[in-house]
């Protein structure tokens, strides 16, 4: 594989990320759509699984390399964002997949521009979350990521700090291993006193709010005009035994979408289905079948 990074004008400046490709010859393309405090190198244990497809990661805006667009953002920004990237790389109609947020937003790019999208892999996202009613925003962010936003508003003194901070995160317990350090280094931008994340809260604060949004998730799913499968993750963000999705809210979402399916991952929590090799491998397996359906 080759990589690459890609870069595309939009709305209030340039969107970037990276593009992995195999050596020497057409390979079907697939734009994988990160999470909501992540940036596109969460893809890393995907790429190793998928060297045989041209994989297309951008940083959504407030993110990575394109952590200096301006708001506002939400799931309708990111998806129009998606559209002039792969104009700008001369791409139709490709198979998108998207982990945790990504997913989201890659129900909505369905939604408005359903002759881009061939297929869906929802990587335990995607669906709209059973949450108590009357939560705010910042009460559905700290709920829902804890830690993972918590550390936005923080200044590590070190690189290696910042990586501790991760292998503390219950989600982890497992190790941490070089390239998911290498992972979370590249969030880093240095600040007054030492290392911060690069990931803007207020660009996290829109997106969560147009998640939450009853008009925005729930109709572009029950709209759904693309095959889609759900990889539902066996454990939650904070690898406790309640996953993001239970198999009822996920097998009620079934029925109503006709052409949504579910597929659990097991031995997985909802980081790990996309950063550790044997459930990232079983992510790439179900993207590939999506590239062979995809006219």
């Amino acid at each position: 594989m080759t990589y690459s990074v890609v870069e595309a004008p939009v709305a209030g400046g340039l969107l970037r990320g990276g593009r992995w490709r195999p050596e020497g010859g057409d390979a079907p393309t697939v734009l994988l759509v990160h999470g909501v405090t992540a940036h596109h190198g969460s893809w890393f244990a995907v790429a190793d699984a998928a060297t045989d497809l041209d994989l297309v990661a951008p940083d959504l805006r407030g993110r990575g390399g394109s952590r200096s667009l301006p708001g506002p953002a939400g799931m309708r920004e990111h998806a129009d964002d998606l559209v002039a990237l792969l104009d700008h790389l001369g791409l139709d109609r490709v198979v998108v997949a998207g982990h945790s947020m990504g997913a989201f937003v890659s129900v909505v790019l369905a939604d408005r521009h359903p002759d881009r999208v061939a297929s869906l892999v929802l990587v335990d996202g995607g669906l709209p979350l059973d949450l108590p009613a009357g939560m705010s925003t910042d009460e559905v962010i700290a709920a829902v990521l804890g830690p993972a936003v918590a550390r936005l508003s923080m200044v590590f003194p070190t690189r290696e700090a910042y990586v501790d901070f991760w292998r503390a995160h219950p989600a982890f317990s497992g190790g941490i291993g070089p390239e998911l350090a290498a992972y979370f280094d590249a969030d880093l931008v240095e600040v007054p006193g030492g290392f911060a994340s690069g990931v803007s809260i207020d660009r996290v604060r829109e997106d969560t709010a147009t998640q939450l949004d009853p008009d925005v998730l729930p109709p572009a799913l029950e709209r759904l005009r693309v095959p889609a499968t759900l990889l539902r993750a066996e454990r939650g963000l904070f690898d406790q035994p309640e996953a993001l999705y239970s198999p009822e809210v996920a097998a009620g979402w079934s029925e109503r979408v006709p052409l949504l399916d579910v597929v659990d991952v097991p031995d997985c929590n909802h980081y790990t289905i996309a950063f550790d090799p044997r459930p990232a491998e079983i992510v790439a397996r179900t993207i590939r079948a999506r590239t062979t359906e995809a006219p």
